[in-house]
């Protein structure tokens, strides 16, 4: 039987003041600087100093490193706008599909480029089903990401465009995606609805709505991650 890979968590520095992020060590692979927690990996995409922007994150390293890590399975953490009403500040979704036909990263010089991208389902089901064992809080099985290049936010015109194909809206997560499938790695993604898509609400969308609702949902996130983290990490792809 081949030896399980280690798990991956990709996402902002607000994980490490969760209990499996605080105190990791620090540790690098293929110039790309991590978090060893003991249990899984942590993996800033907005960088360890500083902060890089989405649209400059280096998502081909980061894969790279996670290959050189060792690590067989992902988990991406997203906060994200809702293209949906009926999904508010604070809805959890892990989605089945992403809407993004610019965002063409790849591990490849060659035909291997020609990947049939998509969440591993698998290690989506195991990451929904683990969640809702070990946590109170709801997740929803299903919904489309849309990216966006970023930094900036959407014009309600964009918001209306997306809405016809998908239900959130981000910056990063079908890059990830994509080079993890092209790597082997199998991908999920847990995305926390952080605002809702500028032009969703009558109201315009303003930076301090969406840092209010990132601060209303972090102690809820952290607290979630804590309980389902080392479930994941004994848990194969």
């Amino acid at each position: 039987m081949a030896r399980m890979g280690r798990l991956a968590v990709i996402a902002g520095s607000g994980l490490r003041s969760s209990r499996f992020g605080s105190g990791a060590a620090r540790v690098e692979h293929g110039g790309i600087t991590m978090f060893d927690a003991g249990t899984h990996l942590v993996l800033e995409r907005h960088g360890s100093n500083g902060f890089v922007r989405a649209h400059e994150v280096d998502h081909v390293s980061h894969v790279r490193a996670l290959m050189l890590a060792d690590c067989d399975r992902a988990l991406g953490i997203s906060s994200v706008g809702s293209l949906r009403l009926d999904w508010p500040v604070g809805t959890v979704v892990c989605p089945d599909d992403f809407y993004a036909p610019d965002v063409n990263p790849t591990l490849f010089d060659d035909a291997s480029s020609h990947s049939v991208p998509g969440f591993d389902d698998a290690w989506r089901h195991r990451v929904i089903d683990t969640w809702r064992a070990h946590t109170d809080s709801q997740i929803l099985d299903g919904g489309i990401y849309t990216q966006t290049r970023g930094p900036r936010f959407e014009t309600p015109a964009e918001v209306r465009a997306l809405a016809q194909v998908g239900d959130l809206v981000g910056m990063t997560i079908a890059a990830e995606c994509i080079l993890a499938r092209e790597a082997g790695i199998a991908y999920a993604a847990i995305c926390v609805v952080d605002n809702p898509a500028n032009g969703i609400e009558p109201t315009p969308l303003s930076f301090e709505q969406y840092s209010e609702g990132v601060a209303a949902n972090r102690s809820r996130l952290c607290s979630d991650l804590d309980a389902v983290l080392p479930a994941l990490a004994e848990a194969p792809r």
